[in-house]
């Protein structure tokens, strides 16, 4: 599964310890799933896209034979 994690954060000016912060996750944990070493939970998923006040589909898609 790919990811637009940092693109998202760049659009809205933050790091990725205040994106862990805000999600109750680790700044590694925010690392790996940015170069897509580490796929998050549906909770955890669902709580990015509500942070970016985006639809979960803009953050993260399948890509290939996933």
């Amino acid at each position: 599964m790919k990811n637009k994690i940092k693109v998202q954060r760049a659009m809205h000016d933050m790091t990725q310890a205040d994106l862990a912060e805000k999600i109750g996750v680790s700044r590694q944990t925010i690392n790996a799933m940015e170069k897509n070493k580490y796929v998050p939970s549906t909770v955890l998923a669902l709580k990015i896209a509500q942070l970016f006040k985006i639809p979960l589909e803009e953050i993260f898609f399948l890509e290939g034979d996933e």
